[in-house]
Formats: structure tokens, C-alpha cells, sequence
């Protein structure tokens, strides 16, 4: 099944360098007690934050919620807005808003793209977190206070 879901994502890839999409997306920094939260997918490598793309007729906050929901169980509390990010890579135009929540409820249940998750010290994260993912979680743990806008 995994390489079935690895198979997917990589001609995902290729209609995207094609077609050239828009695309909207939104990934959320979620800490306790000075640790974040990062997924493993089924179909790439790596460590990420949490986080998905945003549905037609959904909202950027409805999306945070359902895809924290989604992946990992987690019901959030208050969220707040810790910038927005624009990605050229694979010659696709997306933007990815990034939330920090501090306060929420881990059920713990992964659906079918989570391999993994775990907690990690914002000061000992693994090796292999993907480069937008790490940029952020730097900027959360140097106390970053204003919205950012800027590269993923």
C-alpha cells in the first residue's frame, strides 16, 4: 500500500510541474512544553508539520483544524497566525499559512498518510525535516512575534 501511495504522489508531482497549479495550504506549528509536533507521511520522506491544502469553500482556519484533525486526532484551541509563505518549487505557485497553537487535545488517531508522529525539543529536532518546516520552527523557537510574510 505505501508504495501504492508513493507511486500517486509522485505522478501528483509531475501534473503539478505540467499544469503550473495554484495552490493554498496550511501547516501549523503545535508545541508542548517547548516541543513540536512533526508527521512522517506514507508517501515521502521526511519529517513535516502538520498541515494540508485547503479545500474549495473551506476556510484557511476550517482547513487547520480538519487537517490537524485529520492527521493526527488533534482538536485545537485558539490559533494564531504566524505568517504566510509562498513556494515555487516544482514550478507550482503555492502558499502556505502557518498557525501556532499552544493549546489543544491529542487523540493520537493518524489516518492513511501519517506513517508516524512524534514530539520533538524545538532545540533537538531529527536531521531530516523538510527545509520550509525547519525555517519555521527556528523562527518559533528565536520568539518570532510579528506575522511573517516571506519564502517558504
Amino acid at each position: 500500500m505505501k508504495i501504492l501511495f508513493h507511486f500517486a504522489y509522485h505522478i501528483r508531482k509531475l501534473i503539478w510541474w505540467i499544469t503550473r497549479p495554484l495552490t493554498v495550504g496550511v501547516r501549523l506549528i503545535l508545541v508542548r512544553e517547548r516541543s513540536v509536533l512533526l508527521v512522517k507521511h506514507t508517501y515521502q520522506g521526511g519529517w513535516f508539520l502538520p498541515g494540508g491544502g485547503v479545500k474549495k469553500g473551506e476556510t484557511i482556519e476550517g482547513a487547520a483544524r480538519r487537517e490537524a484533525h485529520e492527521e493526527v486526532g488533534v482538536e485545537l484551541s485558539d490559533l494564531s497566525l504566524f505568517g504566510v509563505y509562498t513556494n515555487f518549487y516544482q514550478r507550482r505557485s503555492d502558499h502556505i499559512i502557518v498557525f501556532t497553537c499552544e493549546d489543544f487535545t491529542l487523540t493520537g488517531e493518524t489516518d492513511w498518510e501519517i506513517e508516524r508522529f512524534d514530539f520533538f525539543p524545538l532545540d533537538g529536532l531529527p536531521d531530516d525535516v523538510s527545509s520550509g518546516c525547519l525555517h519555521r520552527i527556528r523562527e518559533y523557537a528565536a520568539g518570532q512575534e510579528s506575522t511573517q510574510v516571506g519564502m517558504w
